[in-house]
């Protein structure tokens, strides 16, 4: 590649032997080169879309989201997301997880994006982003299989785990437990369901806040939890009332689910698992919140 993720930086990109699906086998079909912080946004995004089977787009920017959403259609989706914060949007790699359909595409006429990757293009659709010589258009095949394990270079090593993947037993909301408040509707589980979803492709402490099945609000990346929940809140604004929220992993103190509760998030889903929970619970039943919920079994970060 021309370079790296910094102009001084060399940089190349390797393909894993016998392998045909994920980004590093996409097909790009128009725009400039691929950079290296391309392929790792494309890929963040390109995983974001596939942990939702209804039509879903996520826009990534630096390896979070800016918007993660599902719809009726693929157009729908892309509002949904784009709405969710387009100033971050600005510049953004886009993911889908259904065709690009020229609905879609005339939605991003006026949004500058670096690239799109789907599992296909419809001919019209193809035509009118093609006029973009800037835009990358990747098709890349959808997920057939799954790495059993991710790795990471450290000084003097690699760190290897088993890979991330969102449909372990815990994260059916069937196996989640009631912990405060009364039991909630279809509607605000499936919202609670698609926040949970959502906050996996943002980097922790990661807070999601979401409605009609999309992200009103991300916070992410802080050194502590209750500055995610304040992010998350300050960007979804007055959308933050009547959202739900997840939290990618347990709330050490009560502070952060206050901050939610004060801007009226009306349902919570956390790990669970802090030696605080009693607090946590408690200061949820003070404020009537509809629900919290403790994934089963909890995670300990």
């Amino acid at each position: 590649m021309r370079y790296g993720e910094n102009p001084h930086q060399r940089a190349a990109l390797y393909v894993t032997p016998g392998s045909t699906a994920g980004l590093a086998n996409a097909e790009q079909l128009s725009g400039k080169e691929m950079s290296y912080n391309n392929y790792v946004d494309a890929d963040a995004a390109w995983r974001a879309a596939y942990d939702f089977s209804d039509p879903c787009v996520a826009i990534i920017k630096h390896a979070n989201p800016c918007g993660i959403a599902v719809g009726a259609d693929i157009r729908e989706a892309h509002r949904k997301a784009h709405a969710c914060d387009p100033v971050s949007a600005y510049g953004g790699v886009i993911a889908t997880n259904a065709p690009v359909s020229v609905a879609m595409a005339e939605q991003l006429a006026d949004i500058f994006t670096e690239v799109i990757v789907a599992p296909s293009f419809d001919e019209d659709a193809l035509a009118l982003l093609t006029k973009k010589k800037n835009l990358r258009l990747l098709v890349a095949s959808p997920r057939s299989n799954r790495p059993s394990v991710e790795s990471r270079s450290v000084s003097g090593g690699r760190l290897l785990q088993t890979a991330d993947l969102i449909d372990a037993p815990g994260d059916d909301p069937a196996n989640w437990t009631l912990v405060a408040g009364p039991a909630v509707d279809d509607v605000t589980m499936s919202d609670l369901a698609f926040a949970w979803r959502a906050v996996r492709a943002a980097k922790s402490n990661a807070i999601v806040l979401a409605a009609d099945r999309a992200t009103v609000g991300v916070g992410m990346g802080q050194v502590n939890r209750v500055d995610s929940c304040r992010l998350a809140v300050s960007r979804a604004g007055e959308r933050a009332a009547s959202s739900v929220a997840a939290s990618d992993a347990f709330f050490p103190f009560a502070d952060g689910p206050q901050v939610l509760i004060d801007a009226g998030v009306r349902a919570i889903v956390e790990p669970g698992g802090s030696i605080r929970d009693e607090d946590v619970i408690a200061a949820a039943n003070a404020a009537n919140v509809d629900a919290l919920l403790h994934r089963h079994p909890p995670l300990r970060h």
